[in-house]
């Protein structure tokens, strides 16, 4: 009689693992270098790609409002709007675990724990590569660069930060209505910004200027919140030298993002996170359990759901190389 082998593995042996993805929504929280969904607004979808409303700026801002006579009808308008697509991408990565390896371990370590991790910093890095790509490069935003349009922050003589940020911000305020709350820039450039003597300045008076923190270089900057993207990557291959690089570089965004997400206000972009696919969290991510009889393996399994998309490019402005 012919044996059928069952395929491993099998449908009815992928487990979503709620611990694991509880312990996956902690390290996203906890890893404060991984910054993409800090910037913009996620946005829970329950459909992997649908439309989304996209609302003309300017009819918010035109002075329509007319002079009322007895018994006569007020005068009225609305606004128009088109729409864009967003399609979410799944991502996913895996780390398995040998029975073998498992039984050999000393008891403090936890594997599935380890693996979880190990998996989730995979994802993290790509989720915060697409958000370089999709967000912090040129030819997306008003483009401005160190050097020509301004004079590269790392010039501390020369330079004029304050200026520059105060500059832009009225730039985008005076063609949009809207002023800039968020500047996202990267390791280097915070390396800067807080030694910068114009910035100390602002501070000379205050016994705690030894060690300027983020909010203290807002404030002087005159923005709600500056955002820290310090995450590095390894470019180099399995089995290849190791090639470590800044995932955000010498660079700065100023943008508007809207504080209070909705349908009706503009923002300079949104990520949308696919939740209606599998037992899935608020970031669109879920971590699952798939056992492998055959070669007696556990394998942890991580995915990312979501779609980044710039919904305002007139409401920012991408400096590139702010320092040298």
């Amino acid at each position: 009689m012919e044996v059928i082998q069952k395929a491993q593995p099998g449908i009815q042996d992928v487990h979503i693992s709620q611990p694991l993805t509880n312990l996956s929504i902690a390290y996203i929280q906890s890893q404060s270098e991984f910054i993409a969904d800090k910037i913009f607004p996620v946005i829970p979808v329950s459909k992997q790609m649908d439309k989304y409303f996209v609302y003309d700026k300017g009819v918010w801002f035109r002075d329509e409002a007319q002079l009322r006579g007895s018994a006569q009808e007020s005068a009225g308008s609305g606004y128009t709007l088109s729409n864009d697509n967003y399609s979410c991408s799944v991502y996913a990565f895996h780390k398995d675990v040998d029975d073998q390896t498992r039984a050999n371990c000393d008891e403090i370590i936890n594997l599935d724990s380890d693996a979880n991790e190990f998996v989730m910093q995979r994802l993290m890095i790509k989720r915060e590569r697409d958000f370089v790509s999709n967000f912090f490069t040129t030819s997306i935003w008003t483009d401005k660069t160190g050097g020509s349009d301004f004079t590269q922050w790392s010039s501390f003589a020369a330079s004029d930060p304050i200026k520059d940020i105060a500059d832009y911000k009225r730039y985008i305020k005076t063609r949009t209505g809207f002023n800039p709350n968020t500047l996202l820039i990267g390791g280097e450039v915070w390396d800067v910004l807080k030694r910068h003597p114009d910035i100390k300045e602002c501070y000379k008076y205050n016994r705690e200027t030894a060690t300027l923190t983020t909010d203290m270089v807002a404030r002087a900057l005159d923005i709600d919140r500056i955002i820290i993207g310090d995450a590095v990557y390894n470019s180099g291959v399995e089995g290849a030298a190791d090639s470590f690089a800044q995932i955000y570089g010498k660079h700065a965004l100023l943008c508007y993002v809207n504080p209070r997400p909705s349908r009706m206000m503009p923002s300079a972009g949104y990520t949308f996170a696919w939740t209606g696919y599998g037992a899935r969290n608020a970031y669109g991510v879920t971590t699952g359990k798939i056992r492998n009889d055959l070669t007696k393996v556990d394998r942890i399994e991580g995915e990312m759901a979501y779609d980044m998309k710039v919904t305002g490019s007139d409401l920012g402005i991408f400096m590139s190389g702010a320092v040298a």
